[in-house]
């Protein structure tokens, strides 16, 4: 059985969360994740997700002490939706684990430039990153410090010039999405890394975590979190296609 959470906080939810909760338990806090706040702390001292949800446990709950909040998996600091979080050591270890044996589901949305050369299809290359300037190239298979990087899409729709897509990844490389795409010649909508040739400044990346799913680490229920992008162009070209029954 599947546990399709689409926007219901748990029965474990404390007070009104600053956050739009998908999930929540003893175990596990879903979340929607705004655009533009870093996961973890960075470079720029800009407030980060966890540290701002270890606070809001904190506050909801009333919790004295410190507050654990585990890190499953991430998304880059203009990306929003679905993201999955451990409230204790012992579900951050196990879903974790599900992340390594491919049990951990990822499916995002994203609008790009033009159309891929085939209606679905599965990309497969070598990413090598650069940390310095923390962007992500694509290599020959067998390049020093390469990592083999896969996911499938779908074509959605395409309108103005536009095309909208599902995508499962099935790794999870730093950039992937934004990288691969723009390997075949569709930069997403809005990268200002990847895409700076097409997209105009300041315009906001189009790229959405629509579904986390995963194993629940303590009942093994299968949990689905899902969250739909906002109706804002470019989303809103394809209002008929953005639905949650297209997203699984």
């Amino acid at each position: 059985m599947t546990a399709h959470i689409t926007g219901t906080a748990g029965e474990h939810s404390g007070g009104s969360s600053r956050f739009e909760v998908l999930y929540e338990d003893n175990h596990l806090l879903g979340i929607v994740k705004p655009v533009n706040i870093p996961v973890q702390e960075d470079a720029t001292g800009d407030p980060d997700l966890l540290s701002l949800l270890k606070e809001d446990v904190k506050v909801r709950f009333n919790k004295p002490g410190n507050v654990y909040m585990g890190l499953v998996h991430r998304l880059d600091r203009p990306v929003g939706g679905a993201m999955i979080f451990a409230k204790t050591s012992k579900a951050a270890s196990r879903l974790s684990e599900n992340v390594r044996s491919h049990s951990f589901h990822k499916v995002y949305l994203t609008v790009v430039h033009g159309k891929p050369p085939a209606s679905q299809g599965r990309l497969i290359n070598t990413l090598l990153k650069d940390a310095k300037s923390n962007t992500v190239s694509i290599v020959r298979k067998g390049t020093p410090g390469g990592k083999e990087a896969i996911l499938d899409y779908t074509v959605l729709g395409s309108a103005e010039g536009y095309s909208l897509l599902k995508i499962d990844l099935l790794t999870g490389r730093s950039h992937q999405i934004r990288v691969q795409m723009n390997g075949i010649g569709c930069p997403l909508y809005g990268d200002q890394k990847y895409g700076a040739s097409v997209s105009k400044p300041g315009q906001q990346i189009a790229l959405w975590s629509a579904l986390v799913g995963f194993p629940h680490p303590v009942s093994k229920e299968e949990i689905e979190l899902i969250s739909l992008p906002p109706q804002a162009h470019p989303w809103n070209l394809w209002s008929q296609h953005i639905q949650k029954q297209a997203i699984r």
